[in-house]
């Protein structure tokens, strides 16, 4: 499966069950493959590996975010946020999940 075909059922199942994409993290061959297709007010981010960020709201006003690997085989990593968490915090936490993604996928 081409990784154009990848993204658009990733895409498809996560929006099913509420998820909306807010990023794309990709490395320069996957980001050519995928610019003739549309997702939305989602940001393209350069990387050394190819994963989704998906976020919706969770119980109790927290946020829910999940990073999936753009690979066949599913592999996520998730974490809520408290409402009042700073985005400073939020990035943070983001990073320390891209930085274990990456770990992951370079194995």
């Amino acid at each position: 499966m081409s990784a154009r075909e990848l993204a658009a059922e990733i895409v498809s199942n996560y929006e099913r069950h509420g998820w909306k994409l807010r990023r794309l993290l990709l490395r320069p061959e996957t980001r050519i493959e995928l610019l003739a297709q549309t997702f939305d007010e989602a940001t393209m981010i350069e990387s050394d590996f190819d994963g989704l960020w998906f976020a919706r709201p969770s119980h109790e006003k927290r946020e829910a975010w999940e990073l999936r690997l753009l690979a066949e085989q599913p592999y996520a990593l998730f974490e809520a946020f408290e409402a009042d968490e700073s985005e400073e915090d939020r990035e943070d936490a983001r990073r320390e999940m891209e930085n274990k993604m990456r770990e992951h996928a370079n194995r």
